[in-house]
């Protein structure tokens, strides 16, 4: 047996024996595990960012265990097992690659998702919409991203960059000009919308680069907070913060 699969069924043995002996494993149920579920995936995230090798190892097996965990609730019930879950998701990938498993040609990775969507539309029998596969508590601007992404697989998209800028400009004029809260908070929604798009159109991931800005603020950020002295940044001149913020951009 290859080393891969002897630490997988390690694994699958060590959830065995934790939901037999272990009281806080065997209280646990799917709805307990979700926001740990959640946690883990966001800490994920987070390594990811950094490209952080060792810690994506340790977060990815973290994952890996909610994975089972939810496989072993699921056999105990006699529903299904991991072995099913295992098995559905290979067959999935064989069937939208029909390039690979198949007679289909895909000369490019466009070719490739827009296969992909037209099948699992397909798949449906009509039961799902293009957009029905994009989960309703995903974070805003990925489920902007997703949306954007899975209707431009079926023709819904600009012709070039350029036109989805026009489209950024256009919003950006709409929200200077809108005059009550609620209409300048649909207006600041619909230029978020389009620069999100416009990054999409120009190879860029806008929650990457939003979590990657927010990480430099908030380093830069405390470097000024650490060299506040002992009066703290309540008595410090707002010329001074930008001094030390400038030299914290230059580190």
């Amino acid at each position: 047996m290859s080393p891969k699969l002897v630490a997988f069924e390690r694994l699958l043995t060590i959830m065995d024996e934790l939901r037999e002996q272990c009281p806080w494993d065997r209280k646990q149920t799917f709805l307990s595990l979700r926001k740990l579920t959640i946690e883990e995936t966001y800490e994920l995230a987070d390594e990811l960012l950094k490209e952080d090798l060792e810690g994506i190892k340790e977060e990815v097996g973290d994952l890996l265990l909610h994975m089972v965990f939810y496989a072993k609730i699921a056999s105990e019930r006699g529903a299904w097992d991991i072995a099913d879950a295992l098995n559905s998701v290979c067959d999935k990938l064989v069937e939208r690659h029909p390039h690979i498993y198949g007679d289909v040609i895909a000369e490019n990775e466009e070719v490739v998702k827009q296969n992909w969507e037209k099948i699992k539309l397909a798949k449906s029998g009509g039961k799902k919409t293009v957009l029905s596969g994009v989960p309703e508590a995903l974070p805003a601007m990925v489920k902007a991203m997703r949306m954007q992404e899975k209707t431009a697989q079926f023709g819904f998209d600009w012709e070039n960059s350029d036109q989805v800028w026009d489209k950024v400009e256009e919003e950006m004029q709409e929200f200077r000009e809108a005059e009550s809260a609620r209409d300048q908070e649909e207006e600041f929604g619909d230029l978020l919308f389009s620069l999100i798009n416009y990054a999409r159109w120009r190879g860029i991931d806008p929650e990457a680069a939003l979590a990657r800005t927010n990480m430099k603020f908030r380093r830069r950020f405390e470097y000024v907070e650490q060299r506040a002295g002992a009066a703290g940044l309540a008595q410090m001149p707002l010329a001074d913060m930008e001094a030390l913020w400038q030299q914290a951009k230059d580190k």
